[in-house]
């Protein structure tokens, strides 16, 4: 089978610079506050899917529940261990991470609650894909145990953007080299593999040979399509709600978090 470069890097660039990545959502608290009341309900221990640097599984563990995380990124696998170091002996011990692939990492033991955060899914680029990870979800799954993850709405109006526009947003400080940056991003929607390729374009100001392009890959899934992938692969959906504070999955909602068990 031949290798699909452009997905390679669209799954793996966006995670390489995880001191840009943690100023970019450091104000995205929402998901972290459900996801910790949600393992301290279940009493844990929780396997995360896409872990990354700790975003959510230290403050899982801040509050008692031990998290198993799963990711590919070094980077942010690295950034997660110099954060645990510097984390109390009780939370250090409760964070445990594996580099792997979410669809083929076999743990050998089951969780009352397995997680998959903020678009982690959505590097999940085909059919067989999606089928190969809740089957990890299955096998990872307690009797009873519950499956939750979250994705982001496809947005009509970011889909029908112009490819190769550029969309500019104002210059910051980049946290990882320290230069005022000019940024802006370019969308190309594929709608055979429904798939939206995102390049965000960084260019140190007075120093435009000096700019470089991440990339990022999100596979678009619809409501019903993420329902119906689910209901194939076993699952009972118990609930699909349009925010991290239980309301409902509308028009307006641009999150969908969906909750489900395996089927029997």
């Amino acid at each position: 089978m031949n290798r699909d470069h452009e997905l390679e890097a669209g799954s793996r660039a966006h995670y390489d610079d995880p001191d840009y990545y943690t100023a970019s959502y450091r104000r995205r608290i929402d998901d972290v506050q459900f996801y910790v009341g949600l393992a301290e309900r279940t009493g844990g221990p929780v396997l995360e899917y896409g872990v990354g640097n700790g975003r959510i599984a230290l403050p899982v563990a801040r509050h008692g529940v031990a998290v198993v995380g799963i990711d590919h990124s070094t980077a942010m696998l690295a950034d997660l261990r110099e954060r645990l170091a510097v984390e109390p002996a009780d939370v250090r011990a409760r964070v445990r991470a594996r580099r792997g692939d979410m669809r083929k990492v076999r743990l050998g033991r089951r969780f009352p609650l397995v997680i998959c955060p903020f678009n982690a899914a959505q590097h999940l680029y085909t059919r067989i894909d999606v089928e190969r990870f809740l089957a990890r979800v299955t096998a990872h799954l307690a009797p009873r145990g519950l499956f939750v993850a979250d994705l982001t709405v496809p947005s009509l109006v970011d889909l029908m953007r112009k490819p190769g526009r550029a969309y500019p947003a104002p210059r910051f400080r980049h946290p990882t080299t320290g230069e005022v940056v000019s940024y802006r991003e370019r969308y190309d929607y594929d709608c055979v593999r429904q798939i939206m390729f995102v390049e965000s374009e960084f260019e140190p100001v007075g120093h435009a040979e000096r700019g470089w392009v991440v990339p990022l890959a999100h596979r678009q899934f619809f409501p019903r399509e993420w329902e119906a992938l689910l209901h194939y692969a076993g699952f009972v959906v118990e609930r699909v709600e349009g925010d991290f504070h239980g309301g409902p999955l509308d028009r307006a909602s641009d999150v969908m978090v969906w909750y489900a068990r395996r089927r029997g």
